[in-house]
């Protein structure tokens, strides 16, 4: 048979059978309903918020049904690969808390039975199925080249295709064992094919775990399956991978979905029983003509999901939005369980939405400020402390010298019934929330509104203030010098007639919060006194 006599020609040194592999990597002994899913990023730069998403979904699957989720690094792509990518994955994935049950160490060791986890030192396994599907006539060498000088292997191709539009066959597809052993005595490269059955008018039924039954047209090309390095692109590596692993739920992007019948010929070829897909649809903007687009690397830093860590947001708010998009019943279950662990909301397949979610910055903002709203000081502190050490080394340093009084002053309002919802992230506090406990403001930049009333109504009440004991007191001294000067104490007056005066009581607090902090809102001012201390105040004030 030309099959068996070809396929030792192309592996001769490939021994181990098929049969052999499927031994050595047997079924899982799984529980009822338990769900087996991976992760597979490539490492081609860095974690995209798409790559993440679907991680997220699988990770919760497997977690909820006490599964089992793995990581493999899909290196196939060398051409693309980049350095580091591999520790930014790894990373990544540490910084939101993600562990799995099986991967591989940064050093190199297996953590599971179904490795190796990296699928470049998979080469073997893959070349085991491929000589198995040449045997077998389901898959053939190529020795057609992309290059000058061969139009007329270009010319048969294009003819070919153009001849039957509804399939695209090969042209090495039928060669015989001797015309494949003269091309590869003539030392020319090929890569390797599968042979579709299919004529180009067939179609399939599948069932996808979020968009349901799905119809498409088969597939009907002589795609490969190896590439002329012996390398295996996406579609065979993840029919083989997935089914020594295991893998129960393949959770991946819809925009596979028009490949699936491709992935499923493969699986029929090699005797395998397919997987379970789950597509997700795809994380999208809005862009300028008002249309959703999928978030590009290009356009868009939150697609990076470096981007939450440079900015500080949270790793807990950064899941639970993602929690949020997957399923917008999380919303709903975090009212109901304000103090709760976010692992505690639980959700299967016919949970997860069908509509591409539109990424929102400023409901993750929301979802970030009720999270730190909740948190004590001392914790806050802590993970803003964090946060510096890695991107604001200046800033750490002078927190670790004024850990007590920094502390301080995040409690303001914070451990109260109603929280202030202000923060957050932390690439925010000292710029934005709280830069007066830092440094004075500056005379130049206040308002210039009322700039004559302020100056005379700062001018008067730093000579009558005494650093009060209570927020009454400080309160009391304010409409004592706001009376003098022809404020409006009663605000009911002030509306039923606001030209009779200068302004109201709240004008003059607003001037007072101005002088000491440079803005016209802040926290109880009563506490930052406090906390600034009765020097550094009056001298802001004497200042102003």
């Amino acid at each position: 048979m030309d099959g068996q006599k070809i396929a030792e020609l192309l592996f001769p040194k490939v021994k181990l059978t098929a049969e052999e592999l499927l031994k050595k990597y047997p079924p899982r002994k799984l529980n009822e309903g338990q769900v087996v899913s991976r992760f597979a990023p490539s490492p081609t730069g860095y974690m995209h918020i798409g790559n993440f998403f679907q991680m997220f979904i699988a990770y919760n699957l497997t977690r909820v049904t006490d599964g089992i989720m793995f990581l493999r690094i899909e290196d196939t792509d060398s051409k693309r690969e980049i350095k580091e990518a591999k520790d930014v994955i790894y990373g990544t994935l540490k910084n939101y808390g993600i562990k799995f049950d099986e991967y591989q160490t940064l050093y190199g060791k297996d953590i599971g039975e179904y490795g190796p986890y990296v699928q470049s030192q998979r080469r073997e396994i893959y070349h085991v199925f491929a000589k198995k599907l040449v045997a077998e006539g389901r898959a053939f060498p190529c020795f057609c080249k992309k290059t000058e000088g061969k139009e007329d292997v270009l010319k048969l191709r294009e003819n070919k295709f153009q001849a039957d539009d509804e399939k695209e066959y090969d042209p090495c597809r039928d060669l015989s064992y001797e015309e494949v052993k003269a091309h590869i005595d003539n030392g020319e490269s090929f890569a390797i094919r599968l042979k579709t059955k299919n004529k180009g008018t067939e179609r399939i039924k599948f069932h996808d775990l979020i968009k349901g039954e799905i119809d498409a047209k088969a597939n009907a090309k002589d795609f490969i399956i190896l590439k002329t390095d012996g390398v295996p692109p996406y579609p065979f590596a993840h029919a083989v991978d997935d089914t020594l692993m295991g893998t129960t739920i393949v959770v991946r992007g819809e925009e596979y979905i028009s490949s699936t019948p491709m992935h499923l010929e493969l699986f029929d070829a090699l005797g395998f029983k397919p997987t379970t897909y789950c597509h997700n649809p795809l994380i999208c903007k809005i862009g300028e003509n008002g249309n959703k687009r999928k978030i590009s690397k290009r356009y868009d830093p939150e697609a990076d999901m470096r981007f939450y860590s440079y900015e500080g947001y949270p790793k807990e708010a950064v899941l639970e939005y993602l929690l949020n998009i997957i399923n917008s019943g999380f919303e709903k279950w975090r009212t109901q369980n304000p103090d709760a662990d976010w692992k505690e909301f639980s959700f299967g397949v016919k949970d997860i939405t069908a509509v591409s979610p539109v990424f929102d910055l400023v409901k993750l903002n929301d979802i970030s400020k009720n999270l730190i709203s909740r948190m004590p000081a001392d914790k806050v502190y802590n993970l803003w402390l964090n946060w510096a050490e890695e991107f604001d080394k200046e800033l750490a340093g002078w927190l670790k010298e004024n850990k007590a009084y920094a502390t301080a002053f995040l409690n303001i309002d914070r451990e109260s019934p109603k929280p202030r919802k202000d923060i957050y992230k932390w690439s925010m506090i000292k710029t934005e929330n709280f830069p007066y406990m830092f440094s004075a403001p500056n005379r130049d930049e206040l308002d210039d509104l009322d700039k004559s009333k302020y100056e005379e109504f700062m001018g008067e009440y730093s000579k009558i203030f005494t650093f009060p004991q209570s927020n009454e007191e400080w309160f009391a001294g304010v409409k004592k010098v706001a009376e003098k000067l022809g404020y409006a104490i009663d605000n009911k007056a002030y509306k039923l007639n606001p030209d009779a005066y200068k302004g109201n009581t709240a004008k003059a607090c607003e001037f007072v919060r101005l002088a000491i902090t440079g803005k016209k809102n802040s926290p109880n001012l009563f506490e930052i006194m406090k906390v600034l201390g009765e020097e550094e105040t009056l001298k802001r004030l004497k200042n102003a």
